[in-house]
C-alpha cells in the first residue's frame, strides 16, 4: 500500500510543481505521469520479480507462500494500473488549477 500510494503522491507533487511553473492542468499531468512511468514500471518489475518464487512455491508450506505471493503479484499489478491510469484522470478532473495562482 505504501509503494502505490508514494507513487500517487509523486505524480500530484510532480504535477503540481509543473502548474505553478505555468502549465495548464491537463498539460502538467499528462508530463507528471510521462516523467515518472519509468520508476513506476521498474520498481513494480523489481517487486513482481521478487515475490515470483512465492507465486511459484512447491513443497511443504507452499499453499501458505503461494497465497501471499498471489497477493501481493495481484496487488502491485493492479495499484500500477490505478496509478498510472485513474490517479492522472482523477487529477485532471478534480485537481485545483493552480497555474493561474
Amino acid at each position: 500500500m505504501r509503494l502505490i500510494s508514494k507513487r500517487g503522491i509523486l505524480i500530484v507533487q510532480f504535477a503540481n510543481q509543473l502548474q505553478l511553473a505555468g502549465k495548464s492542468r491537463l498539460d502538467a499531468v499528462v508530463e507528471a505521469a510521462s516523467v515518472r512511468l519509468r520508476p513506476i514500471l521498474m520498481t513494480t518489475a523489481a517487486m513482481v520479480l521478487g515475490v515470483l518464487p512465492l507465486v511459484l512455491a512447491s513443497g511443504a508450506g507452499a499453499a501458505g507462500r503461494r497465497s501471499m505471493g498471489l497477493v501481493i503479484f495481484t496487488g502491485l499489478s493492479i495499484g500500477t494500473l490505478f496509478t498510472l491510469f485513474v490517479v492522472p484522470a482523477m487529477y485532471a478532473f478534480m485537481g485545483r488549477d493552480r497555474s493561474s495562482a
